[in-house]
């Protein structure tokens, strides 16, 4: 009878249904799930590669009879095999999936980000006369409507000056 009043056996079920919403709300997060789908669609789609490069592409180089996997050298010293077959279809297969991921990804993600980006603000090309207001050119020396000496253009302070 005494369990019963412990306080870490007290309210287990409500700390275990608070812990498993907690865990529900993380994996439906979008970017989780999204993170997911990205891996399942990457591995489907790196295998379709490898079987486009082993099986299409490097049987058409005439390195070897049995096409290029089965290009290998014995090591005299160690007895071991150099896979060099093996290692071209990997590497053929790595830049297929760079350029992919290139040109159908990080290309149109770039130009997406470019068009909502904010435009840089341009650096301004006038300013206002301190003595009449009028606006002149940013490194006028001196104004052409009252015809005032100014300071120049790099001792202005940003506020000042303005853009056309």
């Amino acid at each position: 009878m005494a369990v019963w009043n412990n306080p870490t056996v007290q309210n287990v079920g409500g700390r275990a249904r608070s812990t498993l919403n907690d865990f529900q709300k993380f994996i439906l997060r979008g970017n989780v799930v999204d993170l997911a789908v990205g891996i399942m669609i990457g591995a489907a789609f790196s295998g379709v590669v490898n079987a486009l490069v082993g099986d299409i592409i490097t049987p058409l180089i005439p390195a070897s009879k049995n096409g290029l996997s089965a290009l290998a050298y014995k090591v005299p010293y160690t007895g071991g095999t150099l896979q060099v077959g093996a290692f071209i279809n990997a590497l053929i297969a790595f830049l297929i999936l760079a350029l992919v991921i290139y040109f159908f990804v990080v290309k149109p993600v770039n130009a997406l980000m470019a068009l909502h980006k904010p435009k840089a603000a341009e650096a301004p090309t006038t300013r206002d006369c301190p003595y009449c207001l009028s606006t002149i050119p940013l490194r006028a020396t001196r104004c052409a409507y009252c015809t005032a000496q100014l300071p120049p253009a790099d001792q202005i302070p940003p506020a000042a000056a303005q853009r056309t």
